[in-house]
């Protein structure tokens, strides 16, 4: 693979990342609007839908086959090498632009341009994500000890800032794809460009960042599923008698979850 085929699979890659959102909301709109975009219900965006977790599957699938398919591991390491002989630009930019989704959910919100949840629903939602893609990536990354392509670890596979990247901007079409569809999928550039740059800062295989970009989509699609399940969203945010809550904490160097159970 060299350069030239890099670039036009990460644009193909690009162009399924945008087309995965906007095929799942033509089949999950209730009501079509005109130019502000789709109309979702609550119940839709936590619904668990087998089809909503395809892509991300087949992106995880793709990723680990690089362990069991020789050509793919070789197509990665001609990706690393046409990009090193390149020599592009690097730069530490791609540990902030994983964030830059969730940052734009909470400044939107700052601006009155209200998403689907509130302030506490959205953020737990969203440290729910987080927490469930640290919980698959961190022991991913101890398991399997694949090293990086600069050699400095054996913590490559997969890509936590792809997996934290998608994630974010996932939650980001998630929160605003019933206001704007377009507003909703403005968080896959930040994302595809984080990946880009996981690899051309030699940090990174492809298949790390791909992996890493299911990950992350599956774990806010399962966020949301947990949501309802976590907070009684539909029944008015009250406990019922004998109802149980599980609400995730992040603290000093470690994560969890809490249960609660009402009587």
């Amino acid at each position: 693979m060299n350069i030239v085929q890099f670039i036009s699979t990460l644009f193909v890659l690009w162009f399924v990342f945008l087309m995965f959102p906007i095929l799942l909301s033509a089949q999950d709109s209730l009501t079509l609007k005109t130019s502000r975009g789709m109309q979702f219900s609550a119940v839709d965006n936590h619904d668990f839908q087998l089809r909503k977790f395809v892509v991300p599957t087949a992106l995880i699938a793709y990723g680990a086959s690089s362990f069991a398919i020789p050509k793919m591991k070789k197509w990665d390491l001609q990706t690393r090498n046409e990009v090193l002989h390149k020599n592009p630009a690097r730069t530490t930019i791609d540990n902030y632009t994983q964030y830059f989704p969730a940052v734009m959910v909470y400044g939107l919100n700052a601006f009155n341009v209200e998403g689907l949840h509130d302030f506490k629903h959205r953020t737990l939602i969203y440290l729910t994500s987080q927490l469930i893609s640290g919980a698959i990536v961190f022991p991913a990354k101890q398991f399997i000890a694949e090293e990086r392509p600069d050699g400095t670890n054996k913590k490559s596979f997969p890509s936590g800032h792809a997996a934290t990247a998608f994630a974010t901007a996932h939650f980001m079409y998630k929160e605003y794809r019933d206001k704007n569809i377009w507003l909703g999928l403005a968080g896959y550039p930040f994302a595809v460009f984080t990946g880009i740059y996981r690899v051309i800062n030699n940090r990174h295989w492809v298949s790390d960042i791909v992996a890493g970009a299911g990950i992350g989509i599956a774990s806010t699609e399962l966020a949301y599923w947990l949501y309802p399940k976590m907070t009684g969203l539909f029944k008015g945010g009250e406990q019922r008698p004998g109802q149980s809550a599980f609400i995730p904490y992040i603290g000093h160097n470690r994560f969890g979850i809490n249960a609660v159970r009402s009587f």
